[in-house]
């Protein structure tokens, strides 16, 4: 038996703080508590001593000195550790954070600062309409980028309330689950395939939730772009070290933002992190693929990653193009959009066809048992490092992931001169349409780093055939491989907006475009070139895309951002072991680059799927990675927390799992297996 004495020895008193807005009630409250006391125990007698009539279910206990959550409520004090110096706040789990999207509109929603962070951005989506939300994530700006842009613009202010979208009275805002509506196969088109705006059969699908016809808009459609002096007043990336900086505030996808430091009202940016654009269907996603758009179109204007002269030049019209399109789209009639309604279960029907027809019937079997092969004269070009180039024609065959080359045709049925296996090797594009240059620069792994080897090709067709194959293979797929032919024909799509001709009229009238052409290119042409010459060249580039709808301009713009070389690459700052100087790390969706930090240039490729395992040393905070043939690396990361490559690698690896028939449905629990790691 215990006397009563003995058994008040074993309480012990505890101090809580309620977050709560009743100014005439006190927010601190002294409980007698036991160690076998459960959580929801401790609630429980803390709402009846609080004496306040009102909805406590959102509320729970935030441990300030542990920064964690008391959310087992059937553990008791004792098995969490509490004792009676800890400062618990027993306060809401959903909070109001603005969140900046890729279209740079800040939005004010009420989120789970509770919730991993791969749950929140989940449920963020779902209010903003946008699928696939695994391949978002929030970041916060590094100080870096903070400060440039402070000492650049002292005056500059944060969005204005009439700036903010505010959707704080959203569904799931609130707790409660998002309208399935929106997320349904069988439903009718959300939004028109050619405009991207709502679906006028549809509206009602957004006036229960978050998203009214006009924020839709607002998220949806493209709006006038910022002034050359608001550009230039943005955060520019000039080095890799710079842009290196960009990528160091992601937010661990397996902690909650209270963990992570994160305060109610606080700014976050909600960002595509993963460069793998899964499923793109213009009924469905007009947000996400407007988001994409938008991330890409700032990215280039930004110059976070680097295009040619050419290549900006086709941004800048596919761009114009987009607004002129809104123009004369806003000047027709509503009842063009009735017009263009299409039958959803005739086009799934259609659909499906493709899919399972897969192109040309007569082709089938042929695919199957021949594997193609391309054989032409091609000139090869060896940089020598005390002369000139060296260029001189061969003839080339590829046949599966290698290239051979011979002295002439005659003797390719003999021994090649060499043989290249492009299983692995980075395949970078070096084109100029205008000068007739179709190169194609491959940088091969070797024991010692990577071997340099240029291709010259005649003319778009030839140059189109070789690069697909040579992309192809650099992933480990021959020619029979289905998207061998789309991939052709990405590549001729986007060497014929490169080709333009000059339109006399267009160009002697270049005030018939009431656009600044200064917001379409990034500030470094802006500098080189006057005002109405880029205009007249921006409309000359602008004659291959004159005839392209709203949505079809975003995903030919998308689609050419994605033929860039650096498309896709997230830069860190690293020290690889046995190394005596920093390098760049470059992640991508299927590889990993490490590039010489002076001089830009790739060193070694590795790809993910030649990756035996990887792991952390969370002690010493170094990445270890085990490849292939006995090649392993180790690298610690010095621009931000390893955890953040680590959760990169794990998640590429997640969404190449990803397939339509899963029916739309993640398995979180596989995601955090890969990303989370053992801290």
């Amino acid at each position: 038996m215990v006397s009563s004495s003995e058994y008040g020895s074993l309480t012990w008193e505890l101090v809580l703080r309620v977050d709560h807005q009743h100014e005439d009630v006190e927010k601190e409250f002294l409980l007698q508590v036991t160690g076998d006391l459960h959580v929801g125990g401790l609630m429980l007698k803390l709402v009846e001593k609080i004496k306040i009539a009102q909805d406590w279910s959102d509320y729970a206990f935030w441990w300030e000195q542990k920064k964690c959550w008391l959310l087992k409520t059937h553990w008791t004090l004792d098995k969490c550790g509490v004792q009676a110096d800890a400062k618990l706040i027993f306060t809401t789990q959903h909070k109001m954070l603005r969140l900046r999207l890729p279209n740079m509109k800040t939005v004010r929603l009420k989120v789970s600062f509770s919730s991993m962070v791969f749950r929140a951005v989940s449920d963020i989506c779902k209010m903003l309409n946008i699928r696939r939300p695994e391949e978002l994530s929030l970041l916060k700006q590094s100080e870096g980028t903070l400060k440039k842009k402070k000492k650049k613009d002292k005056n500059s202010k944060e969005p204005s309330t009439e700036d903010i979208l505010d959707l704080c009275n959203s569904p799931v805002s609130s707790g409660l689950p998002a309208n399935p509506g929106l997320y349904s196969k069988t439903m009718t088109p959300v939004y028109d395939p050619v405009s991207g705006s709502p679906a006028s059969s549809t509206i009602t699908w957004f006036s229960d939730g978050s998203l009214t016809e006009q924020n839709c808009s607002i998220l949806a459609l493209s709006h006038p772009n910022c002034s050359p002096e608001t550009l230039a007043e943005m955060y520019q990336p000039r080095t890799l070290a710079d842009k290196a900086k960009l990528n160091a505030g992601w937010l661990d996808s397996s902690r909650s933002l209270m963990e992570q430091g994160i305060l109610e009202e606080d700014q976050l940016l909600l960002r595509f992190k993963y460069y793998t654009f899964f499923d793109l269907n213009p009924k469905y996603d007009a947000v996400r693929i407007n988001q994409i758009y938008e991330q890409a179109r700032w990215a280039i204007l930004l110059e976070e990653i680097d295009c040619t002269e050419e290549e900006m030049l086709i941004f800048a019209a596919l761009q114009a193009q987009y607004h002129v399109s809104k123009l004369s789209l806003s000047s027709e009639t509503q009842d063009s959009t009735c017009e263009s309604e299409v039958d959803e279960v005739e086009a799934a029907l259609s659909n499906l066809e493709v899919t399972l027809e897969g192109g040309n019937k007569s082709n089938i079997l042929e695919d199957i048992t021949d594997i193609p092969k391309l054989a032409d004269n091609l000139k090869l070009v060896r940089p020598k490092k005390l002369a000139l180039k060296a260029i001189k024609t061969y003839w080339f065959v590829f046949r599966d992931t290698s290239i051979s080359y011979f002295k002439n045709k005659e003797s390719a049925q003999g021994e090649p001169i060499e043989k290249l296996n492009l299983k692995g090797c980075e395949v970078v594009p070096d084109v100029n349409v205008a000068a007739k240059k179709f190169g194609i620069k491959l940088l091969i792994p070797v024991a010692d780093g990577m071997n340099e080897v240029y291709l010259r090709c005649d003319n778009e067709d030839q140059y189109a055939r070789w690069m697909a194959a040579c992309v192809l293979a650099s992933k480990g797929r021959t020619m029979a491989d289905s998207s061998y032919q789309p991939e052709v024909q990405k590549i001729l799509s986007f060497l014929q907006m490169k080709n333009w001709t000059m339109c006399s009229q267009a160009a002697s009238e270049p005030e018939n475009v009431d656009m600044k052409p200064e917001c379409f290119v990034s500030p470094r042409y802006t500098k080189k070139f006057k005002s109405k010459q880029l205009t007249a060249r921006i409309l000359e580039a602008h004659q291959n895309v004159s005839q392209m709808s709203l949505v079809e301009a975003k995903l030919r713009f998308i689609q050419a951002w994605q033929s860039l070389p650096e498309f896709g690459l997230s830069y860190y700052i690293v020290r690889f072991k046995g190394s005596k100087k920093d390098d760049v790390l470059g992640v991508s969706y299927n590889r990993l680059i490490r590039i010489d930090m002076a001089t830009g240039d790739p060193i070694t490729t590795w790809r993910f799927s030649n990756m035996k395992q990887w792991n952390v040393n969370w002690e010493i905070r170094q990445v270890a990675i085990e490849f292939d043939q006995n090649v392993s690396i180790a690298f610690t990361c010095l621009s931000a927390d390893c955890k953040i490559i680590h959760e990169y690698i794990g998640g590429y690896i997640f969404l190449s799992t990803r397939s339509k028939d899963h029916n739309e449905t993640l398995d979180e629990d596989l995601f955090h297996k890969l990303t989370g790691g053992q801290e």
